[in-house]
């Protein structure tokens, strides 16, 4: 029976939507069902969502206010929190450093680093490279007269061309029974001190080194802690100098 009805299906006439008559061609297609359906359903669509602006519009409180109204800015249709310009969480160095590098790899970099700034200071004698004296050596008398007349020669028991010196000071008996070792023209006195003042150049850029190194070591392992499901807190924001704090919640162990 089945295959006589498809029999008869197959011989009926096919019966197609009609088309736009011939005088109105110039107004183009004709619309069908399916396109009235669609343009009604977003007519629709937009005019709820004016409604639900205008109830919205009419509700809202005069005298609401908040502080990321002013704290943040529009970006593409977007409310994007202000930044602070002095204010740079990553640096570009870091940026590229980190996508790079792994953690494993900083923080050798800066081990060796950091023993490189030992040997450097081992060498020389934490002298100042401008030869400016930076501690402080306080002495105390019992009266006026003896401030006026103090001598601070006479006082440290060495000659008065040394006193200005912070280190390698003899006392006058070490200079009358021992004789000066590396004593140099004056010329290359001048050429030392260049040399010293140089080393001390290159100890500056490898201790701001070893602390950039450092700086990114912690910012990369931040990113790998933040990657933990634990609940957690941002206690400090993340600056150029420093990584981001968080805490998170303690849980127990079993």
């Amino acid at each position: 029976m089945s295959s006589f009805r498809k029999a008869l299906k197959s011989k009926q006439r096919n019966h197609h939507e009609r088309s736009q008559p011939g005088f109105r061609k110039h107004l183009g297609l004709l619309e069908k069902k399916k396109d009235y359906k669609l343009r009604a359903d977003d007519y629709h669509k937009k005019q709820n969502t004016l409604a639900a602006l205008r109830k919205k519009a009419l509700e809202k409180n005069p005298d609401e206010f908040y502080y990321k109204m002013i704290n943040s800015q529009l970006q593409d249709g977007v409310h994007v929190a202000k930044k602070a310009k002095e204010e740079v969480e990553v640096t570009e160095e870091q940026k590229k450093v980190m996508r790079s590098q792994d953690i494993k790899y900083v923080e050798m970099k800066r081990v060796a680093e950091a023993k490189k700034i030992e040997r450097l200071k081992g060498e020389l004698h934490l002298l100042d490279a401008d030869s400016k004296q930076k501690n402080k050596h306080t002495f105390y008398v019992d009266s006026k007269k003896e401030v006026e007349s103090f001598d601070l020669a006479n006082h440290l028991n060495t000659a008065p061309e040394l006193v200005d010196r912070v280190y390698n000071r003899p006392t006058l008996k070490t200079l009358e029974t021992k004789t000066i070792q590396g004593a140099v023209e004056p010329r290359s006195a001048k050429k030392l001190a260049r040399q010293r003042k140089h080393q001390y150049r290159i100890l500056s850029q490898r201790i701001d080194r070893e602390k950039k190194m450092f700086v990114i070591s912690q910012k990369i392992q931040t990113r790998k802690d933040l990657q933990d499901k634990t609940k957690k807190v941002k206690v400090k924001k993340e600056t150029a100098s420093a990584a981001a704090i968080y805490k998170f919640e303690a849980k127990r162990k079993r």
